[in-house]
């Protein structure tokens, strides 16, 4: 009898399920301090659950066919809630993540172009090299290494490939330290307020946000002299101009296209969180990687194969199965969107395939939870384990469509996943066949929501060099 010798998987950190229902004091107090630790036993086990949040009617949604409903089959019927709103203007305006109606459907039009999959691919040379210029971030490591923090350096090597495939390096900032300003905005205005809680109108003042108002106005800063940069420069010769997301936006100005206003929401919306959710993707990917070798093992062997064939960036996506895999379980595990809200426009149903019928009233906001998605006990066999064979090519057919929502779903999925995906596997590859990330005493993440999922304190972690073994 042949016996299973493969290690037990990593079981990477996350808020056990509760087992007591909080108080509404207790509500409040999690919100505001990590809402992924404020969800019960059911939202992991059962495939929907009715409740009420501060006397709003709310429906959890953990049931694929259900969650198809709400976000593609039906999707017409369902808007932005509010509370999400009130978070998220503020900072976003009417940029792509939070306009609707006929503005949504302008800015998306005027965006759709870029990300097609066959123009993300052909951003695949500059990824690679952004990768490559920031691995030599880590050259000072000698051999014992040197503790980085992952966390702020993915942010960073993220923001270096968006500058440079969105805006051809012509983005404008005034300073160094651009991911501490990313981090700054999302900690002060990235969160929900009791204010939100109680539906208080957008002119009473966020308690929590104060301060936050300062790091906003800076993006703003850097969009608008970004977008004169750019405007001087096709008024002066527009060939000389790069065909860039930069130029394509400018250019939709107009009484048939964007507002000025749009076009400042929508950069705004790309600089402070295009690159945002990639970033902490790939934090949390070398983090699980690092305390499991023999997925490691595996995956530095197929990058050490490819690179070594000399096969094009391009390429890499379909010949990394290993890596790809790897990457796709932290997005499962750290979702970096770990909620997606709606409320429904008018009354609803919806009968499941075993004939249970769920009524969804005009009012009630509906909550799609990847987080509790992705670890849900009827979808996932050991839900809580970082195992990425789950995504290799031969086990990928068994998941489901609508259990897996890292980039959501629907008329709203993300424009930007083709690129995101090819983006991580891009510098994965570069990143691990130079060096190897390693967790220590230092590095004790814990999950937080802050917008999107990041470690709290950051993700400390060891780099030292990789010596790599020349094919014979």
């Amino acid at each position: 009898m042949l016996m299973d010798m493969r290690p037990d998987p990593f079981v990477p950190p996350a808020p056990l399920p509760r087992t007591v229902p909080p108080s509404r004091l207790e509500i409040i107090r999690t919100i505001l301090r990590n809402p992924l630790e404020l969800w019960g036993e059911p939202s992991y086990t059962l495939p929907w659950i009715r409740t009420s949040f501060f006397g709003q009617r709310t429906l959890i949604v953990n049931d694929p066919g259900l969650i198809k409903h709400v976000l593609v089959d039906n999707a017409n019927n369902y808007c932005m809630s509010e509370i999400r709103q009130l978070v998220l203007r503020p900072i976003l305006r009417d940029g792509l993540l939070t306009a609707e109606g006929a503005v949504w459907k302008r800015s998306r039009k005027a965006v759709a172009p870029v990300f097609t999959p066959r123009h993300a691919k052909g951003f695949a040379g500059q990824m690679l090299r952004q990768s490559e210029d920031y691995a030599r971030k880590y050259a000072v490591v000698g051999e014992a290494g040197a503790i980085f923090d992952i966390s702020t350096d993915m942010t960073e090597l993220t923001f270096a490939i968006l500058a440079d495939t969105l805006f051809s390096g012509e983005i404008v900032t005034s300073s160094g330290h651009f991911a501490d300003d990313v981090n700054e905005l999302l900690h002060r205005m990235g969160r929900v307020d009791p204010m939100d809680l109680l539906r208080a109108p957008s002119w009473v003042p966020r308690v929590t946000r104060i301060g936050g108002q300062k790091v906003l106005d800076k993006f703003r800063a850097i969009v608008r002299n970004t977008m004169d940069l750019r405007l001087a420069k096709m008024k002066a010769d527009r060939s000389a101009a790069p065909n860039d997301f930069l130029t394509l936006l400018l250019e939709q100005a107009g009484p048939d296209g964007l507002t000025k206003e749009e076009i400042e929401d929508n950069i705004l919306t790309f600089i402070g969180a295009g690159h945002e959710t990639t970033a902490r993707a790939l934090a949390w990917t070398l983090y699980c990687v690092s305390n499991s070798p023999h997925i490691r093992a595996a995956m530095e062997e197929e990058i050490d194969r490819v690179l070594a064939s000399g096969a094009e960036p391009v390429e890499w996506p379909d010949l990394m199965p290993q890596t790809h895999a790897a990457f796709e379980e932290a997005l499962r595990l750290y979702p970096p969107a770990p909620s997606i809200n709606r409320a429904a426009i008018s009354d609803d149903s919806w009968t499941s395939p075993k004939g249970e019928r769920v009524e969804i009233e005009a009012g009630v906001t509906v909550l799609i939870m990847p987080w509790t998605l992705h670890r849900h006990e009827l979808h996932w066999d050991r839900p809580r384990a970082y195992m990425p064979e789950r995504f290799l090519p031969e086990n990928r057919a068994a998941i489901g469509r609508f259990q897996f929502l890292p980039f959501g779903a629907g008329p709203r999925v993300c424009i930007g996943a083709t690129f995101a995906l090819q983006e991580a596997v891009i510098a994965l590859a570069v990143l691990m066949h130079r060096y190897r990330f390693d967790s220590t005493d230092q590095t004790n993440p814990w999950p937080v929501q802050k917008l999107t999922t990041q470690p709290q304190n950051g993700l400390p972690m060891r780099v030292t060099r990789r010596t790599v073994s020349k094919p014979a």
